[in-house]
């Protein structure tokens, strides 16, 4: 699958936002995570492994509750950008004098991902990605067979108050578009994840100053949109930005996309003259025998 770019978003503005400096996790951020956190529960796989994907954008406090649930399971956390990196690392290593950093190992920080895991947990960062099915792509092959991707971000109704706001005032658009469910999980097919289950769910936000609210707004991301304002604004602009928001987008909607799926085993490719391993033919007769004593079993079920 060829990489391509959402047609609203600014590579450029994206990799901006990728390379700022470490700042604390957003509370909407945390707050979706430990609610994705809860769809764990749904999920009889104790993964061995698992991948942190950018986790000081996902929230360090649902990282901590992942380091809960499996406690013995190896983490590796992804971050690209080395001085993000140099914070996390700070960030997860508990003090020498803690119980806990004696009695397991620290999580590993990397740029990218060696080492194939069971897990990969990725919140509220595939909307901020300029290359989607790419990034999607790269989650895939993080995992192991039969391993699962556990991800959120935002969907196409999110902000649309400030959306209705900026139209009326014929400025651009406050934010890049957002990607829909439904084609997160054709992509997700085309990136080579099977079984892919996506829900949806809308929190609204109340604010008690229109200062509050761009506060928030720009601890949750930037505006990506290619046809976004290309120059500075004035303090006159600003004013007119905070009556405006007053007035009508005091309670602001947020989209919250949910998605989960898995890696399943590769297809053996036969052609007039074939190569396959050993290895894979073995894989092939596991995959079988397994799958046939689950149909027997069904069966005998449905006599009874």
């Amino acid at each position: 699958m060829a990489d391509q770019s959402p047609p609203s978003v600014d590579s450029q503005a994206a990799q901006r936002w990728h390379n700022r400096p470490a700042a604390e996790s957003a509370w909407l951020h945390e707050e979706v995570a430990r609610r994705m956190q809860e769809r764990l529960d749904w999920i009889t796989v104790q993964p061995e492994s698992w991948v942190h994907w950018s986790p000081l954008n996902g929230g360090l406090a649902a990282h901590a509750l992942l380091r809960q649930r499996y406690p013995q399971a190896l983490c590796t956390l992804v971050e690209a950008n080395p001085q993000r990196a140099q914070h996390l690392a700070r960030a997860v290593t508990p003090p020498w004098w803690q119980v806990q950093r004696w009695l397991r190992s620290s999580p590993q920080v990397v740029n990218q991902v060696t080492q194939p895991a069971r897990m990969l947990w990725a919140n509220m960062s595939l909307h901020m990605a300029d290359q989607p099915q790419a990034l999607l792509q790269q989650w895939h092959q993080a995992l192991v067979v039969d391993g699962f991707l556990m991800f959120s971000c935002l969907g196409p109704d999110t902000l649309k108050e400030l959306r209705v706001l900026y139209q009326a005032l014929g400025w651009p658009a406050p934010s890049h578009e957002f990607t829909d469910m439904h084609d997160w999980g054709d992509m997700l097919i085309g990136a080579g994840f099977a079984e892919p289950v996506m829900d949806m769910e809308r929190i609204t936000l109340t604010f008690e100053s229109p200062q509050r609210v761009l506060q928030e707004l720009r601890g949750l991301g930037r505006n990506l949109h290619v046809e976004r304002f290309q120059a500075l604004r004035g303090r006159r602009w600003h004013s007119q930005l905070l009556q405006a928001i007053e007035k009508n987008a005091m309670q602001l909607t947020f989209e919250v996309v949910y998605g989960h799926a898995f890696k399943p085993a590769p297809k053996l490719t036969v052609r007039a003259q074939s190569e396959i391993s050993l290895d894979q033919m073995r894989a092939s007769l596991r995959r079988g025998k397994v799958a046939g004593a689950a149909r027997s079993t069904t069966h005998l079920g449905q006599d009874e």
